[in-house]
């Protein structure tokens, strides 16, 4: 390949794109908590638990996956969006679509999307903060 991003480039836009997302995810978890804050201790409890979930189980598996993927490329210039590989860009769009789909129809009652966003925002900003972490202690 003649033209790509180093591997440095493709951790820092992993990074910043896990953060964005959750920026955005948390964003909309705030403006339906506003909403909906009857026993407001009990839901932070319920994201806490979501957030756990989600890290644990799902994000902190993607970030070493992804993180050894992009060290394990043999090339130095790569595709600027190959941090992901065809099945995570799937699933993110599927994720997205499926997000977008339960709000617009409002398949679920705010009560259940502002704990969930909450806390799934939080797992995904943590992770974009360890791509950037593992950059920064890898930087040259």
């Amino acid at each position: 390949m003649k033209y790509g991003v180093s591997k440095q480039f493709l951790l820092i836009t992993a990074g910043l794109v896990w953060i964005i997302a959750g920026v955005n995810v948390l964003r909309i978890g705030i403006i339906t908590w506003m909403n909906c804050t009857e026993n407001w201790l009990l839901e932070v409890g319920e994201a806490t638990v979501v957030f756990l979930l989600f890290y644990l189980l799902i994000f902190r598996k993607l970030y070493i996956k992804h993180t050894r993927r992009i060290e394990e490329k043999e090339s130095e210039k790569h595709a600027p969006l190959s941090f992901f590989d065809t099945k995570g860009w799937l699933i993110m769009a599927f994720m997205i679509a499926l997000g977008v789909t339960i709000r617009r129809f409002q398949l679920l009652p705010e009560s259940f999307i502002s704990v969930f966003y909450t806390g799934l925002s939080t797992a995904l900003i943590l992770t974009g903060i360890l791509f950037l972490r593992y950059w920064w202690l890898r930087r040259n």
